[in-house]
C-alpha cells in the first residue's frame, strides 16, 4: 500500500463514516426499516418504552445496538433508542449515526447523581451545559470546560413539564467517564460553583451536537445523591419512576409539536 507524500491532505479526516455502518447494520438486518424521525429521545432507563406502551404506545422498529421504538401517537416524527448501554461513546456512536439517518433534533433522558444538598431523588434537572470531564467531547470540539445545550429546546421541555404541574430546575451537570473516580475535592469544588447533578453522557452529546449544527437537550432525574460527600443509594425508586415517566411524556410532547 502506498501513502501520499503529502499528509496534510488526510489532517482531520475520519477513516470511519457513520454512513458505512449504516449501510453494513442494514446489510445485517440491524437498522430499523422506516423512514428517520424528526425527533429522537436517548433513553438511559432501559425498560421505560415497553414499560409505559399501554399509556404510550410504541412501535418497535428494530434495533440499533439498542431497541429502537416509534411513538404511535406521533406518526413517525418521534423516534425512542433505549436499552443501548451507558457513556459517552456508545452515545456519541448512536447519535452520529442518527444524524447520518437524518434525525435532527436529540433529548436524553438520563439518570444522575445530586451534588447539591437541596435536590432529592426524582428531582429533574433539565441540564444548560455539562462539564466535559470525559474524552468524547474533545475530539469534536476545541478543549473548553463546558458544551452548551439548546437553550430553545431546554426551556421548552420545561415548559411541557410545567404544563403537566412538574417542577424541574435548569442548571450545570457534570459528565464523566469515571463514576468511581468521583473525588470529595471535586464534589466540593462543583458544589461551590453551583453543579447540579453528574452522570456519564450529556457532555458528549452536546458537543456533537454542535459540531454537526442539530440540537440537543438533556433532562436528568437524580436518583442517588453525593451532596453528603457519601454515595447515597436511591430511597424511593417509585418516585424516580414517575419523575422518568413525566419527563418521558413532556420529552414526546416536545419534539412532536416540533417547538
Amino acid at each position: 500500500m502506498s501513502f501520499p507524500n503529502d499528509p496534510e491532505k488526510y489532517r482531520g479526516v475520519p477513516v470511519m463514516r457513520p454512513e458505512d455502518t449504516i449501510a453494513m447494520r442494514k446489510r445485517f438486518g440491524r437498522f430499523p426499516k422506516v423512514s428517520p424521525p424528526e425527533g429522537v429521545i436517548l433513553c438511559l432507563k432501559n425498560d421505560l418504552p415497553k414499560q409505559l406502551r399501554w399509556r404510550v404506545p410504541v412501535q418497535k422498529a428494530g434495533r440499533m445496538m439498542g431497541d429502537f421504538y416509534l411513538v404511535r401517537s406521533m406518526h413517525g416524527r418521534v423516534g425512542v433508542l433505549s436499552n443501548f448501554g451507558i457513556g459517552a461513546p456508545v452515545v456519541a456512536s448512536l447519535t452520529e449515526e442518527l444524524i447520518a439517518w437524518g434525525v435532527r433534533r436529540f433529548l436524553i433522558l438520563s439518570w444522575g447523581g445530586s451534588l447539591q444538598a437541596d435536590l432529592n431523588t426524582a428531582d429533574i434537572v433539565l441540564a444548560d451545559k455539562a462539564i466535559r470531564d470525559e474524552g468524547v467531547s474533545h475530539h469534536y470540539l476545541p478543549s473548553e470546560k463546558y458544551a452548551l445545550a439548546d437553550l430553545k429546546l431546554t426551556h421548552t421541555w420545561k415548559d411541557h413539564l410545567a404544563s403537566r404541574s412538574v417542577n424541574a430546575s435548569v442548571g450545570t451537570t457534570w459528565t464523566t467517564d469515571a463514576p468511581y473516580r468521583e473525588t470529595r475535592e471535586e464534589i466540593l469544588r462543583y458544589q461551590a460553583e453551583g453543579v447540579k447533578t453528574v452522570e456519564m453522557e450529556i457532555a458528549s452529546l452536546f458537543a456533537l451536537a454542535k459540531f454537526h449544527e442539530v440540537q440537543a437537550a438533556a433532562a436528568v432525574v437524580v436518583a442517588d445523591r453525593l451532596a453528603s460527600l457519601e454515595w447515597e443509594m436511591p430511597q424511593d425508586m417509585r418516585a424516580v419512576n414517575r419523575s422518568f415517566e413525566a419527563a418521558y411524556r413532556a420529552a414526546i410532547a416536545v419534539l412532536g409539536t416540533g417547538a
